[in-house]
């Protein structure tokens, strides 16, 4: 029963010791401070940060047409297509670099790129009319799918990326930046800006 007690009292006394060397060699120099590579580090594994999403109704019509009338009534052909179309929005934040985060005592600045578009697809089916001509039917025939996704897809982008549209997902960019690097300093302001 001695040694027991024994054995007892030098674990407490080996444990407590340990306990006290490793707080003394260990214990973080800096303060619990956050650094840029940590917010870094913490935002690039985000990837791409989607801000927005826009989602809408296209139709194309494309005309692979000469002016010829043998030639169009041969080999041209006429597509309409009606779809719909998802475009995102968003910021890399793969490409953020150390220099983009700046710490100050009272404030933590984020550069971030420009909103551009992530992905676009098409939700849903495709209404398709493809007229062809005679010998691009027999010859060449094209149902013309492949064509008509590409230019739903062109149009979606064109008309989603405009200033009004980019100011708002440079906004929400901005915004969702802040709530993330809030998450790691409480005590300071976080400024985000667009390079």
């Amino acid at each position: 029963m001695r040694k027991l007690k024994l054995a007892l009292i030098f674990g407490t006394l080996f444990f407590a010791v340990g306990f006290f060397v490793s707080l003394f060699l260990f214990r973080d120099s800096e303060g619990g401070k956050v650094s840029s590579q940590t917010i870094l580090t913490a935002l690039r594994e985000r990837g791409f940060l989607v801000t927005q999403t826009y989602v809408a109704n296209e139709s194309v019509k494309i005309e692979n047409d000469s002016e010829d009338f043998w030639r169009k009534l041969l080999w041209g052909q006429a597509i309409k297509a009606y779809g719909v179309v998802e475009v995102n929005l968003g910021v890399d934040l793969s490409k953020l670099e150390e220099s983009d985060i700046k710490i100050s005592k009272d404030k933590i600045t984020v550069a971030i790129p420009k909103v551009n578009v992530f992905n676009s697809r098409l939700v849903g089916d495709v209404s398709l009319e493809n007229k062809q001509g005679l010998l691009k039917r027999i010859f060449e025939n094209d149902d013309g799918y492949n064509q008509a996704v590409s230019a739903l897809v062109n149009q979606a982008e064109q008309n989603i990326l405009t200033a009004e549209v980019l100011t708002t997902a440079n906004d929400k960019a901005v915004e969702e930046i802040k709530r993330l690097v809030g998450y790691f300093v409480e005590d300071r302001e976080v400024e985000v800006v667009i390079k």
